[in-house]
């Protein structure tokens, strides 16, 4: 039988159950401004056991051409290549965190495959200048080499080089004003969310010595707020805003809806521990379903048999009753649906008003 990663997460169910001193602000948001950025570029995996692209492929002979030549190299055409599949022509990204980044730090980068290169395996990222996202943006931001690691190899046509991004200029976040704003994470947004984080921003401030004036923190709108820097810590804004984002912050308030977040690429489902679904029958393909129900004198060799091509999704109880997430997990089981094909149905119970969370899927 095919087994799911399924991860029950009771992390925030666990946080309802009393003030979760654990999560912050700096968790359920971020500064306004403070974002992650990519940088790309064009680059070329050498050292391929021909698995590359092919020598007559131009998009991969030029700039090979161009390596070659100016490392003293120069060849007098590009059908010099044509036999060559030893290299690929593949794309470079690195995202460079929120926080920002100093130079020579170094940054995971990602290459994909542009052109007709099967596998990268064993391969090493050539050196590669990466850019802005803007053709014009004239700054070379890092320099990306090392070797390639396939992190699924069922997809060997893109791959990671870990650290393999050198950061050559500062990527700094906008510096502190007297007024900042804090986004919160999509996943935390809504009014009741935001009225609380400005609420204990507020009494966090307002129970310290340093105290005084109007409210600090007022809510914008269902993601953002709005703080000012009193003017007395004006002097080390740094330090008042580290105090912000570490305000302790009770999840239990934030009326959070229930949640079921997907990830297709790892196969895991992470389910809020109060995700309810309405009763509803789910059909799945061709699959029968068997179900042996014993006759009042049941025997190994005679039991009785009731096969079915759905499964129902109910509680025990009233059927105007709603089930529990272990219904759905049960019926998931007794179809041995697979990841993919269960976050198909999950996206239909949703559609159809039956699954009674909010469906994340990354």
């Amino acid at each position: 039988m095919r087994r799911v990663a399924v991860v029950l997460g009771m992390v925030l169910g666990l946080a309802m159950a009393r003030p979760a001193l654990g999560v912050t602000v700096k968790e359920l948001s971020r500064l306004k401004g403070q974002g992650e950025s990519v940088i790309q570029g064009i680059g070329l995996v050498v050292g391929l056991s021909a698995t590359g692209d092919s020598g007559k492929e131009l998009a991969m002979a030029r700039p090979l051409m161009q390596v070659l030549a100016n490392n003293g190299n120069m060849l007098g055409s590009p059908k010099e290549l044509a036999s060559s599949k030893s290299v690929a022509l593949v794309t470079v990204t690195c995202t460079i965190p929120a926080a920002g980044a100093r130079a020579d730090d170094r940054l995971d980068a990602m290459v994909a495959v542009v052109n007709s290169a099967v596998s990268l395996k064993g391969g090493r990222l050539f050196l590669a200048p990466l850019r802005g996202p803007r053709r014009d943006d004239p700054v070379i931001w890092a320099m990306a080499e090392g070797a390639v690691d396939l992190e699924d190899t069922t997809v060997p046509t893109v791959g990671r080089v870990r650290g393999g991004a050198r950061i050559l200029e500062d990527v700094m976040m906008p510096a502190l004003e007297d007024v900042f704003e804090l986004i919160i994470h999509p996943h935390f947004s809504g009014y009741p969310a935001a009225t609380e984080i400005a609420a204990s921003i507020n009494h966090q401030y307002f129970n310290s010595p340093q105290a005084g004036g109007p409210s600090i923190a007022m809510v914008v709108d269902d993601r953002t707020i709005r703080v000012m820097v009193p003017e007395a810590e004006r002097g080390a804004r740094a330090a008042f805003v580290a105090d912000v984002l570490n305000t302790d912050i009770n999840v239990a308030l934030l009326k959070l809806p229930a949640q079921v977040v997907c990830n297709q690429r790892t196969g895991a489902i992470i389910v809020t521990g109060d995700v309810q679904i309405s009763p509803v029958a789910i059909t799945h393909k061709d699959l029968v379903i068997t179900t042996t129900i014993p006759p009042p004198q049941p025997t190994q060799e005679d039991p009785l048999i009731e096969r079915n091509r759905w499964t129902g999704v109910y509680t025990s109880a009233k059927p105007s009753e709603t089930a529990r997430l272990t219904d759905l997990l049960a019926a998931f089981k007794k179809l041995d649906v697979p990841v993919a094909e269960q976050i198909s149905i999950l996206q239909m119970l949703r559609k159809a008003g039956k699954l009674q969370a909010e469906l994340i899927v990354d």
